[in-house]
């Protein structure tokens, strides 16, 4: 277990089984736990030390004394001694045959559990063999001479403490997820963090699918893990066929799955395993996040559950799975394109709802820079006048060239206007933004770049080409100039404003960094890019591009989405014709991305999150540890030294599961030190 960060790792194993064999199969289950050094927790199917399969020799003496018997031996033979094994077989307890999880620790059997809801219709007829368990089974089984922990109510537990999550593991059998009411949820509600299904399933047509959603359903409802393993088909098949179905999932997410009968991979008749790390730090922020979590504790009244503590060995300084470099963008491309239709779905409908305020001709404002935001949210605005039967033409797109504007993105921003057939205008800011640089010089001694004296310049104003001709003279590495840059942005607001209701175009990564002009990019009427960030904000255009229109249209876009990322508010490089880079003064968009989602997300701390972002793979790059640490620092101070923009910014929709909106998901105080955070990094 890697204690610092919380990570558990889990195996499901499916195991080839001999049908009433009890020393076969656990010889088996010992050559397959040698093949699992590094995981905590492994779970074997039902009754797999017996086999499922037995039907009436379940009441045969021999069987039953030989399970007992491996059971000791499976516990004292084990090859991981700090490893929680968790394997299926028939015990019995006074006048009854329980159909039980037997768990195993440190070369001792700590607990067992018995099946609660034991079926008897169609192909099932375990209470034929077995009692059903319930609250008022005995306390404890014997199993050779020990007396060992025995019911429907015990949590074996682990760790905790320091700032560290306990790591609580409770089992539950195959019928039990089929309930309404699974057991595994009042555990949860108890504090179960790794629920474990040991199942005999057998094969049916369709029956994957919805076993999947609710193995998935079932880890999300209870923020939780939830391993289950079921048996293969080499148990007997005289009737039915089991499936070997493997399958591990943690909060809503499927982690790891196997092959199972009837798929399209070749049906696999030796032992297998899927293996996965489950982090018990990210549910337990879930579930304080969820505030509601913890009203479910009325359920417990008369539920008194048993921790017996268990031990783990210290390991897995790397994770066994690849962190995802791009959190808020889906690996899987269909997966993708469905994301991006529903983000599409829940901007236009958000907007749509809000024009219907402003009358029956309802008119929109967007200032088109021929940028990645400003495009996103001009194909927002369009799609909702499509949605509404309005004509786009109740769209004025606002092209307003400053010093930094470039062709490239001039044309791009004119281009896409007229593919998509909105009004146009465009108004020059410069010679306003000059003249406003004389104001601020007359009132306060100002100089553009600390350098361009415009009181002593021949006593007349100067051009927009002579001053622009000044800055040429300036090197280009010395044009740094905050005031130079916000003159222009507030003009293009200002401009914006007047004009009617204004749609802002700032993404959530700019909101978080405050990579934004305050009363300037930072205002509109409607922002309906809050909630997306700019790792998606590349991605819709994209998909729009590829995906619903073609020609000249989706070259433009795909050109859009290609441009560097830049403000455009210093002159570009004359050496190089390259403007002014954003990622190159704030840091990689990716890694903020990353940095956010696990920060405002999860609440981790700023060295797991280092951590998760070295163990991330798909990053366009290769980044050193030290670039790393040194873009987290600036992602933590500019995200509490800006926290005062956030505090006043337009109504705008929630997309996926973070929003910085004041009104909703993120409220911070503006005055908060990040001290904690940065000196836990160094």
């Amino acid at each position: 277990m890697n204690s610092q960060y919380g990570f558990v790792r889990v195996s499901t194993a499916v195991p080839k089984v001999s049908v009433a064999d009890p020393a076969t199969n656990v010889t088996e289950m010992l050559s397959m736990l040698e093949g699992l050094p590094d995981s905590d927790v492994v779970v074997f199917p039902e009754l797999a030390v017996s086999s499922y399969s037995c039907g009436q020799l379940f009441h045969q003496q021999a069987l039953l004394d030989a399970v007992e018997e491996q059971l000791q031996r499976l516990a004292s033979d084990t090859p991981h001694l700090h490893q929680l094994i968790i394997v299926g077989a028939p015990l019995r307890c006074g006048s009854a045959l329980y159909n039980c999880s037997v768990v195993i620790n440190n070369g001792q059997i700590i607990g067992a559990t018995p099946k609660q809801f034991v079926p008897n219709y169609n192909e099932f007829y375990e209470s034929r063999y077995f009692a059903s368990g319930d609250e008022n089974t005995p306390v404890s089984v014997r199993i050779g001479i020990q007396d060992i922990p025995f019911g429907t109510q015990l949590l074996f537990t682990h760790g905790g403490g320091n700032g560290q999550p306990e790591l609580v593991v409770y089992t539950e059998i195959c019928e039990a997820i089929w309930m309404p009411i699974p057991p595994s949820s009042l555990a949860a509600v108890a504090g179960a963090n790794i629920l474990c299904n040991l199942s005999s399933s057998p094969e049916t047509v369709g029956k994957a699918d919805y076993r999947r959603n609710l193995v998935a359903g079932q880890s999300g409802r209870c923020i939780a893990g939830y391993a289950y393993a079921s048996s293969g088909p080499t148990e007997s098949t005289a009737d039915l066929v089991y499936g070997g179905h493997a399958l591990i999932a943690q909060g809503g997410h499927l982690l790891a799955e196997s092959t199972r009968v009837g798929d399209v991979e070749k049906t696999r008749r030796d032992s297998y395993s899927v293996t996965a790390d489950i982090d018990i730090e990210m549910l337990q922020t879930e579930r304080r996040n969820t505030t509601t979590f913890i009203d479910s504790e009325r359920y417990l009244a008369g539920r008194q559950y048993q921790r017996i503590p268990f031990e783990l060995a210290q390991h897995q300084d790397d994770l066994l799975s690849a962190v995802n470099a791009m959190p808020f963008v889906p690996a899987n491309p269909d997966t993708l394109v469905e994301r991006c239709t529903e983000v599409f779905g829940i901007q236009t409908a958000a907007l749509a709802k809000r024009l219907e305020c402003l009358g029956n001709e309802p008119k929109m404002v967007i200032g088109i820079s021929g940028g990645l935001d400003s495009t996103l949210a001009l194909l927002v605005a369009t799609k909702t006048c499509d949605l509404l039967e309005i004509p786009r033409r109740n769209i004025r797109g606002v092209t307003m060239p400053g010093f930094g504007t470039t062709s490239h993105t001039l044309n791009n921003a004119h281009d896409l206007m007229q593919h998509l057939d909105v009004e146009v205008s465009e108004i020059d800011i410069r010679a306003a933004a000059l003249q406003e640089y004389y104001d601020l010089a007359r009132a306060t001694g100002y100089k553009p770049f600390g350098q361009i004296d415009l009181l002593q310049t021949e006593n007349r104003s100067l051009s927009v080409d002579e001053f622009t001709a000044l800055i040429t003279d300036i090197p280009f590495d010395d044009r740094h100039d905050l005031v130079f840059e916000n003159v222009q942005a507030r003009r293009r607001t200002e401009l914006l404003m007047n004009m009617g209701f204004v749609l802002g175009t700032g993404d959530m990564s700019e909101m978080w960094l405050g990579w934004c002009t305050y009363n300037a990019d930072h205002q509109s009427m409607y922002n309906v890019n809050c909630s997306i960030p700019k790792t998606l904000v590349r991605f819709l255009v994209e998909y729009v591009a590829t995906k619903q229109f073609e020609g000249a249209v989706s070259d433009t876009l795909m050109s859009i989405s290609n441009t560097e990322i830049s403000p455009e508010l210093l002159p570009v490089n004359e050496a190089t014709q390259e403007a002014q880079s954003t990622e190159d003064t704030v840091g990689p968009y990716e890694l903020h991305d990353f940095f956010m989602f696990n920060l405002a997300r999860y609440g981790f701390s700023p060295q797991k999150v280092l951590f998760l972002a070295e163990q991330a793979e798909g990053w366009s790059r290769d980044y050193s540890p030290e670039e790393l640490k040194k873009w987290l620092k600036v992602n933590i101070q500019r995200a509490f030294s800006q926290q005062y923009k956030r505090d006043d910014v337009p109504n705008g929709p929630k997309v996926g599961s973070l929003s910085l909106s004041p009104r909703g998901d993120w409220r911070m105080p503006s005055d908060a030190s990040a001290a904690a955070w940065l000196d836990a990094l160094d």
